[in-house]
């Protein structure tokens, strides 16, 4: 493998250049993820816009070789919840990951396996290590996209299942205008609880 050079490009349409991977996931793409169901679904029917973005260059999934790419996550809404990404854990547990803020208002939540959360503000400069055996979703809470870089062992792989199967603690919502994290359970567990658009 030879040296790789890459820009990050923040104006008009953020991207990696160049790139030999692009990845848009719609909101078609996130059902089962956000928990207003008939939300995602009557947004999904009016135009099922992109949610997000990823952009790799073309690097080895191999021991050794560094995995790095920029994700946009556009801003918006489904019910209360903010756009966010599906999240993952990697399916070699024991390999880390970095995070650096390039644009944009945003959340990175982060879950351990045995049950421990963290949120961190991700804001442009913003450096955020994910250590091993942590899922990670990022949750755009401001009005331009969010575009942040990573950069983990390539040979980590996604487990994304999990979070498919059990979702995550931690909810990042609209209250009144804020963003708030709120606990998945106690906002489930609310019968009358509005989690729709106001």
């Amino acid at each position: 493998m030879e040296p790789l050079k890459n820009q990050v490009r923040l104006d008009g349409m953020p991207a990696l250049l160049p790139h030999a991977r692009r990845v848009a996931r719609r909101a078609s793409d996130l059902r089962g993820y956000f928990v207003d169901d008939a939300a995602l679904e009557a947004l999904i029917r009016r135009d099922n816009p992109v949610i997000y973005e990823v952009f790799e260059p073309s690097v080895p999934e191999a021991p050794g070789q560094i995995m790095y790419g920029i994700t946009v996550l556009y801003p918006g809404r489904v019910g209360r919840e903010y756009f966010m990404t599906k999240g993952h854990y990697h399916a070699r547990r024991k390999t880390a990951e970095v995070y650096y803020g390039l644009d944009g208002q945003g959340r990175l939540v982060l879950q351990s396996e045995d049950g421990r959360s963290h949120v961190d503000d991700l804001e442009p400069g913003t450096v955020i290590y994910v250590p091993p055996g942590w899922a990670h979703r990022s949750v755009n809470v401001g009005v331009r996209p969010l575009v942040f870089l990573y950069a983990f062992p390539a040979e980590a792989g996604h487990d994304y299942a999990a979070i498919a199967q059990h979702g995550f603690a931690k909810l990042v919502v609209d209250q009144g205008g804020t963003a708030a994290v709120v606990d998945r359970s106690s906002w489930l567990a609310v019968p009358s609880r509005d989690h729709r658009m106001r």
